[in-house]
């Protein structure tokens, strides 16, 4: 049993949970110390992403430039994983819930962590960058390393269906403007264009910034750590993720594989055979 007295119990009841980001008393809910009912309809929703991560309200700029990253984010097809995983496990049964979060739970280092292994590699360029003697020398120092340490892929970076990520030059250009305002440093915009010089240099094509690698300087320029950068990713693309699992309940269908029946998969197993008599009883 314990010695201390019921009121130290109590504090240290009290003080299990810390929190920064809200107050919740009888009649009254504050968000960062906001009254929710002064941010309703007076705060959008991305103003509140932003509160809710980082603390206070953001500039216009700020703002601005989240909501375009969210947008370019919300969807690539069901032919993206975490879109088919959705649509597959409503014809399964599973309720809209069940299926976003079957489709979250896919957005990992694969499918869903470029993002955020690009802002990574910008963050350590960035570091190295006063020492090396600018982002150039930066960006082929750190390049060098990870190759060296066994790194083949660069995140952030080339695409398997976009010769170039229609994406891209539009999170780009509203992102030099933002620079040009003097509303952002810009450097990140800078590093990204470097990463994607060193890495074409000597290739046939260029290997141009990929919709991971433009958000990531966004996420970068705004200030938000990898693991926000990932964070945010999964929230834009949370909603296209509702929008086909909703889209598959309204079609129907029932236990929908990857593929049709008609198409079949390959089989590489040994070819059919007889099960040897002495196994007979």
């Amino acid at each position: 049993m314990s010695d201390r007295s019921p009121e130290e119990l109590l504090d240290e009841v009290h003080q299990w949970w810390q929190t920064d980001i809200i107050d919740v008393q009888p009649g009254s809910i504050d968000l960062r110390g906001y009254p929710v009912q002064e941010l309703i309809g007076r705060v959008s929703f991305v103003d509140t992403i932003w509160l809710m991560l980082l603390g206070d309200l953001p500039t216009p700029t700020q703002s601005a430039l989240l909501e375009a990253a969210l947008v370019s984010s919300v969807d690539h097809g069901p032919q993206a994983p975490s879109i088919a995983i959705a649509r597959m496990a409503t014809t399964c049964g599973a309720r809209i819930n069940g299926a976003m979060a079957s489709a979250i739970n896919v957005l990992d280092d694969v499918h869903g962590g470029p993002g955020q292994q690009c802002m990574e590699l910008y963050y350590e360029i960035d570091a190295e960058a006063a020492a090396a003697g600018g982002i150039g020398a930066a960006t082929r120092l750190v390049l060098d390393r990870r190759r060296d340490a066994g790194e083949r892929y660069v995140p952030g970076f080339g695409h398997r269906w976009h010769p170039l990520d229609p994406r891209t030059p539009r999170l780009l250009a509203l992102v030099d403007a933002a620079s040009d305002a003097g509303e952002i440093d810009g450097r990140f915009a800078a590093i990204g264009r470097a990463v994607e010089d060193a890495i074409s240099e000597g290739k046939p094509k260029r290997i141009p910034m990929n919709i991971d690698g433009a958000t990531a300087v966004i996420y970068c320029e705004l200030g938000l750590t990898p693991e926000l950068g990932r964070g945010v990713f999964i929230l834009s693309r949370s909603v296209g993720i509702l929008a086909h699992a909703h889209e598959q309940i309204q079609q129907g269908g029932r236990i929908k594989g990857p593929m049709p029946k008609a198409i079949g998969y390959t089989y590489t197993g040994p070819a059919r055979r007889s099960l040897p008599s002495e196994h007979d009883k």
